[in-house]
């Protein structure tokens, strides 16, 4: 968690407050902000253990390709944490998620984001890390400056789609991704496009529920009564984006918001359809949450990753859970 009490710089040994952003003696980044670009390339090949690896990761002894640094990262901020997976099926990882806790004139905030990159788009791992790196940039600047936590996570949004659409600049074919971001302060405010979902689960489990509506096709069959929630998610129409970030996305519309302030403590989790394919209700996913999720919300996360892989991982799977109230 995050406390008001006195600290250290990391980088010059200055004492710092608890609520600083930044080291005044140095000016070194004082606020705890990971992304999940993984890690180097591996040294050795994990399959026969040659250190003859070539710079695009294939072993010249075996031919075996090494896992990219991607396929499975894991981040604990202690007031929120995620763990984001390749998956059994796919070849990489084109999930993403940055994650940061800040202070903010209201006090301490906790921010989150993940990305989905579009499957059948260009380039879509680097447009779903480019969109998350960016909107955890903007949110975290604009928050810092007081900024209503609606309308800067709309500013983080809008920016990273100005990113992905200018990954297409000279090119035909345009990199696309999916985002839900949110901050958790002394309420929960929470911003998407796409079908990336959050979900508000309770510590009581009282009041769980989906906080977010799907762009998609299935969501547009369901509320005009052509399919169950359940057949949507079967059906390969079902997943069928209506909206997106990137440079072909029509962005007629802003993106959605939604805020409220909880009655209790609970978790809020951000997701890819990677996991909630496997158990859209708010209640199952309540229900697979440990009892002890808020004190250790990294082994929370991983738990619920796990369950994906468990039931066939089909999907590239990303779980980013974040405690309310935020300390």
């Amino acid at each position: 968690m995050m406390g008001t009490s006195a600290r250290t710089c990391p980088e010059c040994a200055t004492n710092v407050s608890g609520t600083d952003n930044f080291c005044e003696r140095c000016g070194r980044e004082l606020s705890l902000s990971e992304v999940s670009v993984g890690s180097s390339a591996a040294a050795a090949c994990h399959n026969c253990g040659s250190p003859a690896m070539t710079a695009d990761g294939f072993c010249e002894t075996c031919g075996h390709k090494a896992p990219s640094g991607r396929d499975h990262v894991e981040i604990d901020l202690g007031a929120l944490a995620g763990v984001t997976d390749r998956g059994r099926r796919h070849g990489r990882n084109e999930d993403a998620m940055a994650l940061a806790v800040t202070q903010t004139p209201r006090g301490p905030a906790a921010l989150a984001v993940v990305c989905d990159g579009v499957s059948t788009s260009h380039r879509p791992d680097d447009a779903s890390l480019a969109a998350a790196e960016t909107a955890l940039r903007v949110l975290t600047a604009e928050l810092r400056t007081g900024t209503p936590a609606a309308d800067a996570l709309t500013s983080a949004t809008v920016a990273a789609h100005k990113t992905v659409s200018d990954m297409a600049a000279g090119s035909e074919d345009a990199p696309a991704t999916t985002i839900v971001c949110a901050c958790v302060a002394d309420a929960v405010a929470v911003c998407w496009v796409g079908d990336s979902r959050a979900y508000w689960l309770p510590a009581d489990h009282s009041d769980a529920r989906l906080l977010t509506r799907d762009d998609s096709l299935g969501e547009v069959l369901v509320a005009a009564g052509a399919l169950t929630e359940t057949e949507a998610v079967e059906s390969p129409e079902g997943h069928v984006l209506t909206r997106w970030l990137g440079a072909d996305a029509e962005q007629a519309e802003p993106p959605h918001t939604t805020s409220f302030e909880p009655a209790g403590p609970g978790v809020l989790l951000l997701c890819s359809d990677g996991l909630w394919n496997y158990e859209p209700s708010a209640a199952g996913l309540a229900a697979l949450m440990p009892d002890a999720a808020v004190e250790n919300l990294a082994a929370a996360a991983a738990s619920l990753v796990e369950f994906a892989l468990d039931r066939g991982g089909e999907d590239n799977i990303t779980a980013v859970l974040a405690s309310f109230p935020c300390q």
